[in-house]
């Protein structure tokens, strides 16, 4: 079957659109929250915030009447039903913009715990955690790591089942989203062996729960983030509230994990891509020794060189994503899905510390979004799998450990 990466008109002009609704109404929203302070240079005080979420909501609305909230769902689920070629046009462009997925309804962790609920959930929590997810009216987070252990083999954190009801102790680490969730997606043992796969189950469960407390939320790059250290005490959780199967939590999980990460890639594509933009129209237009800062092949060569791996990585991602939408088994793939996560990412990275440097001092500043695109997507080549583990996947395909993909 040829690889056609066509869309329909009408889909076209959606992606128009959002080009240019992102460049003209979401950027400068951007540029003045990154600064954190007005234009006389006082902090942003509580009043200015409301007003900014309130021109937040203003935007939310416009990107409902076009139909595009949510976009990552299902018909079925209140979405537009887009395949992962589209997906990833449309991360690509909102990748160039902080406060984009927001604005669309697909901010992190909401969108992969509603993917995971769309694909696993029952009927009646895709009712309860669905539409309020969807609506805004509540939130979520996502628990995986713990403070000893990344691998879920080992996880520590177990659930005990009494009755109808599981109680969950341990502690979890980077538990993201938890400033404003009102649920959080626990990944505990309830049964198999430590270093096994299986035997790990996905529960939901309220923040408000007796016993669920908040250590601390962590400092990192990304200053003060959403990444909590979480300590839950005979929390208990009605078995209902289990997602996905009994004990195959991992599985549950690895779907997400695969969709998110080509979205991910083409969201780090555009991020790198909007560092580049910038950086060439800063150069163009900056005079050193009386002629433009662009006619020099030490400014020219690495930002070209920048350009010419973002237009192969994007083929790449295209690619995968146009598999995944042929139904392919994403486990047939996982090498490619790696491959452009990894790849991706790091490229994004280098893009926002190349245009930095060639922007000299005011690149280094918040005036420009280098060092704001540097620190958010530097955490990309950790979670999400780090690096190393997507390498592993690909070296695993290749030299055949676990099966090499054809093609």
């Amino acid at each position: 079957m040829p690889i056609d990466f066509d869309v329909e008109p009408e889909f076209q002009e959606q992606i128009d659109w959002v080009e240019k609704f992102a460049k003209e109404e979401i950027e400068p929203l951007d540029n003045f929250m990154r600064g954190g302070r007005t234009k006389s240079g006082d902090p942003i005080d509580r009043d200015g915030w409301r007003a900014i979420r309130a021109y937040m909501d203003s935007l939310k609305q416009q990107v409902k009447d076009r139909g595009l909230w949510g976009f990552h769902l299902g018909k079925d689920l209140g979405g537009p039903g887009l395949g992962q070629v589209k997906l990833c046009l449309l991360n690509e462009k909102l990748g160039r913009t902080r406060s984009g997925p927001g604005i669309f309804g697909c901010q992190a962790p909401d969108t992969g715990n509603m993917e995971l609920i769309a694909h696993n959930g029952t009927e009646a929590q895709k009712k309860k955690y669905m539409e309020p997810l969807l609506s805004g009216e509540k939130h979520s987070a996502y628990s995986m790591t713990e403070p000893h252990a990344s691998e879920p083999g080992e996880f520590k954190c177990a659930a005990v089942r009494d009755g109808d009801e599981w109680i969950i102790s341990w502690e979890k680490y980077w538990n993201t989203g938890l400033h404003h969730a009102t649920h959080d997606y626990i990944f505990a043992r309830t049964s198999g062996s430590p270093g096994e796969g299986q035997g790990i189950t996905c529960f939901i469960v309220p923040v408000d729960s007796p016993g669920f407390s908040v250590e601390e939320f962590m400092w990192t790059f990304n200053m003060p983030t959403d990444h909590a250290h979480v300590r839950l005490t005979d929390v208990r959780v009605h078995n209902d509230d289990i997602l996905g199967e009994e004990g195959r939590g991992l599985q549950t999980a690895q779907l997400f994990v695969h969709e998110n990460r080509i979205r991910q890639a083409a969201s780090s594509v555009g991020a790198g891509l909007h560092c580049i933009d910038v950086a060439v129209d800063y150069v163009n237009n900056r005079t050193t020794f009386g002629k433009p800062l662009s006619q020099n092949q030490a400014i020219q060569f690495p930002l070209a060189e920048l350009y010419t791996e973002a237009e192969m990585i994007r083929a790449l991602i295209w690619k995968t994503a146009w598999e995944m939408d042929q139904g392919i088994d994403h486990m047939e793939i996982t090498d490619r899905v790696a491959m452009c996560n990894y790849r991706g990412n790091r490229f994004c990275c280098d893009a926002a510390d190349r245009a930095m440097q060639s922007c000299g001092g005011v690149g280094y500043g918040r005036s420009m979004p280098f060092e704001h695109i540097y620190r958010h997507h530097r955490r990309y080549r950790i979670t999400e799998g780090a690096e190393e583990i997507q390498i592993r996947k690909v070296a695993g395909k290749l030299f055949g450990y676990s099966g090499r993909a054809k093609g």
